[in-house]
C-alpha cells in the first residue's frame, strides 16, 4: 500500500518561504514512470497543480508559480519537498502531495493534505 504524508508548519509569515515535505512509504520515488506532485486547494482558486518531480529527478512547475516554486527530493529518505517563496495570504490553502503516472496519466495516491495559513 502506497502512502504519502505531508509535514510542515501550519502557519507562515507573509513574504517568508513555505516549506513542506512529503514522506512516501510503500513505493520508491525513483520507480520508473511516476512523478511526485504538489497540488493545493483553496476556496478562491479551487484545485491548483503546483508542479512535480519525476522518478529521474527532473522538475516541472506550473508557469504561474514557477518563479516562486522549487521541488526537490531526498532519495535516501524517500521524501520530496516543496518550497514556495515570497508568500502572500493568497497562498493560504490545503496542500497535497500525490503520485502521478507519467504515461497513463492521473493521480493514484494522495496524502491527506495539510492546511497552511499565510498570515502575520
Amino acid at each position: 500500500q502506497v502512502q504519502l504524508q505531508e509535514s510542515g508548519p501550519g502557519l507562515v509569515q507573509p513574504s517568508q518561504t513555505l516549506s513542506l515535505t512529503c514522506t512516501v512509504s510503500g513505493a520508491s520515488i525513483t520507480t520508473d514512470s511516476y512523478a511526485w506532485s504538489w497540488i493545493r486547494q483553496s476556496p478562491d482558486k479551487g484545485l491548483e497543480r503546483m508542479g512535480f518531480i519525476t522518478y529521474s529527478g527532473s522538475s516541472y512547475y506550473n508557469p504561474s508559480l514557477k518563479s516562486r516554486t522549487s521541488i526537490s527530493r531526498d532519495t535516501s529518505k524517500n521524501q520530496f519537498t516543496l518550497q514556495l517563496m515570497s508568500t502572500t495570504p493568497e497562498d493560504t490553502a490545503v496542500y497535497y502531495c500525490a503520485r502521478w503516472h507519467l504515461i497513463l496519466g492521473g493521480y493514484d495516491y494522495w496524502g491527506q493534505g495539510t492546511r497552511v495559513i499565510v498570515s502575520s
